[in-house]
């Protein structure tokens, strides 16, 4: 298993709907996170910026995001999604959230 963090601007404007659409994630998103073996998948608001936290539990991370990627109904989630977030300047080439190094853990 691997932990992974990532950070994002939320537009301001954009703060109510965003918080609408994850008050009721449509399931088959919802299914996909799961096909694609991420687990305790969950996504936080400070300030002006969300932070999202998961688990991947499978063996292949690159295959999985692109099989979510290409889902027609994730497809269509991102694009509601998307126009909400903005992406910070720091982050590598061909990321939309940026990754974060973990620091610390303990269990």
């Amino acid at each position: 298993m691997r932990r992974y963090g990532s950070v994002i601007k939320l537009r301001p404007e954009k703060e109510g709907l965003y918080r609408e659409l994850h008050a009721d994630v449509w399931p088959e998103v919802l299914s996909m996170i799961q096909a694609c073996h991420i687990h305790n998948y969950s996504i936080y608001l400070k300030d002006g910026f969300l932070f999202s936290y998961f688990e991947y539990h499978g063996d292949d991370f690159e295959a999985d995001a692109q099989k979510m990627a290409a889902d027609p109904k994730t497809q269509a989630w991102w694009q509601l999604t998307d126009p909400c977030q903005e992406p910070l300047e720091s982050r590598q080439e061909g990321e939309w959230w940026a990754g974060m190094e973990e620091v610390f853990h303990t269990d």
